[in-house]
Parts: structure tokens; C-alpha cells; sequence
């Protein structure tokens, strides 16, 4: 299989958010990835490693960020494929004026959206892209293959993100993104800290992709289907719902796939709301190793890991008010507790393949944290349990859709 380095330098915004996306495409397209973050083993020299990969890699893809052109590791990677004569394409997360080391090369400018055709069209006058299939028009071949009936959609089509879908409900819309298969780590290390002991880590397989709606359920939404609104915080009904049991999404879910035909809707399994939230990081957040009441509406007063204080708004806030993660998923963290389909149950320690977690059980899954949650609260693997029927103001939930 053939190998793509990515360079990229770590700033928690637009280059590191475009080289997970680049991870991802390259992935479903079927070649080997080498991105340092995920990439170096623990206790191995970095120079080392990077040079190891860099001669075993057939091509750079070099994500150019503002911080990417003062990064000493970005110009060491550069230098290196040069020396070694590895073909380099140029991706630019930002508008910027290309350095004089860079301006000898043609660049692809993704600052304002994502052409993957373009990048694999690059890719493939260097090297020979996977076949057959090779899903890089993102990912349209893997829907065509996996996900063939579109009736329920009333627009689709394909952003930055990737492939998205929107369903129109008495004139409220919710989007929904499509989730390639793939393979990551549930749970936590047990070097991450303030972590709870039923985090234990362990390989997970997603075999089949999934629809996964881009922010929790809307108590507009809810009032289309429902023709009511339970929440507490109902001054705006982009709000998500709350007051919401696990046994009344149940019924939401049913009479939503009365109305809109072929839906299929459900909630999300445990496995799939964390892949989805991670959004191929490893890290307590998508964001990165800490959040800011600007990423996430949390406690502010009780920072994670100590970090810095800050707001604490002290209720919901409307849907894609906070930033959305490297998949286009708004609020997977805080704002409300979101129900997963799964009982609550202990992790495996051993690779699994499309969990759903225990088969009975007394108390459901909900993930997320919430506006009302400290800072360890809301990071990507923290699991909480409570009674199917239980409802309160940070309590809600959000759909996915298929098997």
C-alpha cells in the first residue's frame, strides 16, 4: 500500500482541522497515512521517525497554515522530501501569499472549500491512485455503495466537511453528514487525565458507514414532529431539546419516520457517537488537549486539567452557535447530555467490530456532557448512565440514521 506523508503544523484551527480531512479522504481512498500526531510511537526520537516515514512515503500532501510557515518541523519536513526527491503538493487551509520556498510549486488553495477531486487529480499525476473504487469525490462512491436510497433528502450534496444530506420537516431543516467506516480507539488512555475508570481503551471498527445529524435535535424540530416543546429553555427554538427521556425520543423517533419516508431514523450507538466526536483525533477533544468556553458551552469555572477560567452561561445555547468539529458536527460537546442507543454496560478490552453494547441492561448510555458540566465532564470519552426515563434541562439528543 502506498504511503502519503502529511506536514502540517498543530494550531487547533484551520491546518490542523484540514490535515485530519486530508487523513480521512486519503484513507477511504485506500492508501497509507503517516500524520504525526498519530502517527511517531511513544518514546521514539521524533527526527528519526519523521525522516523513517518521509523515505517510506511516496508523496507529501503539505497543509499551509499561518503557523505552518514558521514552523521549524514544516521546513525540516519540506527539506527533507526535496533531499529525498519525494513529490510535494501544497494544500492551503488559509489565504496566504506563498513563502519563496514555496513558490516554485503549484498550490491547491482550500481556504474556502475543500475540491478533494483536485487534490486526488494532483495525487494521480504523481503516483498511481488505489483501484478499484478509490472514493475520493468525498464520498460519494462509498454512498452510491452503501447508502443508495436518497428519497428521504430533500437537498444533498457536498461541502467542506464532505457529503451532507438535509431533511425538511414542516419547513425545518436538519443536515446530516455521512460517517465513512473506519477504525479508531473508544475510550481513554490511562495517561489522559481526570479520567473515569470505565473509559478503558479498546480498538473499534465501524464497518458500514452512517448519517449522523450535525447538531442535536432542535426544539423546532421537536415541535414540528411533536407539536409541542417540553424544554426549559425555549426563549429561542434553535435551542435543543431538553426534558427529554431516553423513552420519549422513542417516540419522537417513530412518529418522525411516519412523516418523512424511507428515514430510517434512530439514535446513535455509543460507537458511533464517539467516532463521530473524536472526528479522528485522540486527544480529550476534538479541539485538542483543552477547550475555551468559545469551543464548547460548559462550566467555565471549572476548567479541565487547570486550564483557564472563563464563561459560564448557565443554560442551552441555539444549535451551530460554537464551532463545529474537522467533521462538521456542531456541540458534540456540552450544551446538552445526548441519549446513545446503547444500555450502559463495561467496555471490552479486546478489538470489537460494530458494537452496540450490552443487550440488557437497567440504565441508558448519554454522552457529551452538558451547559451545566465541568470540564473533565465533556471530553470525548466521558460516559455517563441514567434511567430511560429520566428527564432534565441538559438532557437531549440527537439522530443518526440507517442500520
Amino acid at each position: 500500500m502506498q504511503q502519503i506523508f502529511i506536514s502540517y503544523a498543530q494550531d487547533q484551527a484551520h491546518g490542523q482541522r484540514l490535515a485530519e480531512q486530508v487523513q480521512q479522504q486519503l484513507h477511504g481512498a485506500g492508501f497509507a497515512v503517516f500524520r504525526d500526531v498519530s502517527g511517531v510511537i511513544p518514546g521514539t526520537k521524533w527526527v528519526h521517525e519523521i525522516e523513517r516515514q518521509l523515505k517510506a512515503s511516496e508523496l507529501v500532501v503539505l497543509v499551509v497554515s499561518a503557523k505552518a510557515l514558521h514552523s521549524d518541523w514544516v521546513f525540516a519536513e519540506f527539506d527533507m522530501a526535496k533531499e529525498h526527491q519525494i513529490p510535494i503538493i501544497p494544500v492551503f487551509a488559509e489565504a496566504l501569499s506563498a513563502p519563496l520556498w514555496l513558490r516554485h510549486l503549484q498550490r491547491l488553495d482550500f481556504s474556502r472549500e475543500a475540491d478533494w477531486q483536485r487534490l486526488m487529480q494532483a495525487i494521480s499525476s504523481h503516483i498511481t491512485v488505489p483501484s478499484p473504487q478509490a472514493p475520493y469525490s468525498p464520498p460519494v462512491p462509498v454512498l452510491v455503495k452503501q447508502q443508495p436510497d436518497l428519497a428521504w433528502a430533500n437537498a444533498s450534496g457536498d461541502d467542506q466537511y464532505g457529503r451532507y444530506a438535509d431533511v425538511d420537516v414542516k419547513g425545518v431543516i436538519q443536515r446530516f453528514r455521512w460517517l465513512q467506516p473506519g477504525k479508531f480507539l473508544m475510550g481513554s488512555p490511562q495517561s489522559e487525565k481526570e479520567r473515569s475508570d470505565d473509559e478503558v481503551q479498546h480498538e473499534v471498527t465501524l464497518s458500514q458507514g452512517f448519517w449522523l445529524a450535525d447538531t442535536a435535535c432542535t426544539q423546532a424540530l421537536w415541535q414540528a414532529v411533536m407539536g409541542n416543546n417540553p424544554a426549559d429553555f425555549s426563549d429561542d427554538l434553535r435551542n435543543p431539546v431538553e426534558q427529554v427521556s431516553w423513552d420519549h425520543t422513542q417516540g419522537f423517533i417513530q412518529q418522525l419516520n411516519g412523516v418523512v419516508s424511507g428515514l430510517k431514523a434512530k439514535l446513535p450507538t455509543e460507537a458511533q457517537w464517539e467516532y463521530a466526536c473524536r472526528a479522528g483525533s485522540t486527544s480529550p477533544f476534538s479541539f485538542g488537549t483543552n477547550i475555551t468556553p468559545e469551543q464548547v458551552n460548559y462550566d467555565g469555572n471549572y476548567p479541565y486539567a487547570g486550564g483557564k477560567k472563563g464563561l459560564y452561561r448557565e443554560k442551552t445555547v441555539p444549535v451551530k452557535s460554537l464551532p463545529a468539529n474537522p467533521w462538521g458536527l456542531y456541540e458534540m460537546y456540552g450544551n446538552v447530555w445526548e441519549w446513545c442507543q446503547d444500555w450502559y454496560g463495561s467496555y471490552p478490552a479486546e478489538p470489537v467490530r460494530n458494537p452496540e453494547g450490552s443487550q440488557t441492561g437497567v440504565l441508558r448510555v448519554v454522552r457529551g456532557g452538558s451547559w451545566y458540566s465541568v470540564g473533565w465532564l465533556v471530553r470525548s470519552a466521558i460516559r455517563r448512565r441514567l434511567d430511560p426515563a429520566n428527564r432534565d434541562d441538559f438532557i437531549g439528543f440527537r439522530l443518526a440514521l440507517g442500520h
